[in-house]
């Protein structure tokens, strides 16, 4: 399998996101301090721990996605790790995030952090915890996911206008499909009926394997989207 890594936007976010949790801290520091010693400037304080708060989601958001290994990029190329040399590989390289291209077809592939029981229940997914490690992981560090397949539509239209933008035509365009994957070892997903397929991140190479069997795409498919995608 061949990987194609925007390794220059990998890091310049990972900076940003130590950066910006430690400005957070910083700011947040300064809005206790003066909390407790200059009472009469109480609103300047409250100001000072809003914006150090929300610096602090925008340093985890970051953090999680960049700056810690295993990142998400990092665990699909281990979950995938065994695909034929027909199989290409897109990290933030792509109009989208994460993007396999090959035999099985154009895949945009979705990762979620999400742990405990992942649920789709008829109309939404719904990650299950329970306790105060739920309400914790929803303010910290744990992606929102409401609809991700609403999410997967709109990478998908992306994908579609690069396409045309790059003069692929509608004959040459194979369809755009997306799987989301969660890739914490303590995820149990339960989501067959889902309108997206949706799997842990240890069925993601054998499902790809099956969609290869199942309905191929065409070499020359293949080669027109690979070529579009490194124009």
């Amino acid at each position: 399998m061949n990987i194609i890594s925007n390794e220059k936007l990998i890091k310049r976010n990972a900076k940003i996101g130590q950066f910006t949790s430690l400005g957070s801290l910083v700011i947040l520091g300064v809005g206790m301090y003066i909390s407790f010693t200059k009472p009469d400037m109480f609103n300047i304080s409250i100001a000072a721990l809003l914006v150090g708060f929300m610096l602090s989601q925008v340093g985890i958001y970051y953090g999680n996605r960049w700056g810690r290994s295993p990142r998400p990029d990092e665990l699909i190329d281990q979950g995938l790790k065994g695909l034929t040399k027909e199989y290409t590989l897109y990290h933030y390289s792509s109009p989208v995030s994460n993007l396999l291209v090959g035999p099985a077809g154009v895949w945009l592939i979705m990762p979620y952090h999400q742990q405990g029981k992942v649920i789709y229940n008829g109309k939404r997914w719904q990650a299950k915890q329970g306790g105060f490690a739920q309400n914790y992981m929803r303010i910290f560090g744990q992606e929102n996911m409401n609809r991700p397949d609403l999410d997967a539509g709109a990478e998908a239209d992306k994908l579609k206008r690069y396409f045309k933008k790059h003069n692929l035509s509608e004959n040459e365009m194979p369809p755009i499909l997306a799987a989301l994957v969660f890739t914490s070892q303590n995820a149990e997903v339960q989501a067959d009926d889902a309108p997206v397929p949706t799997m842990h991140l240890k069925q993601l190479k054998p499902f790809i394997r099956k969609q290869a069997k199942a309905a191929p795409i065409t070499k020359q498919e293949i080669e027109a989207v690979n070529k579009a995608l490194q124009a």
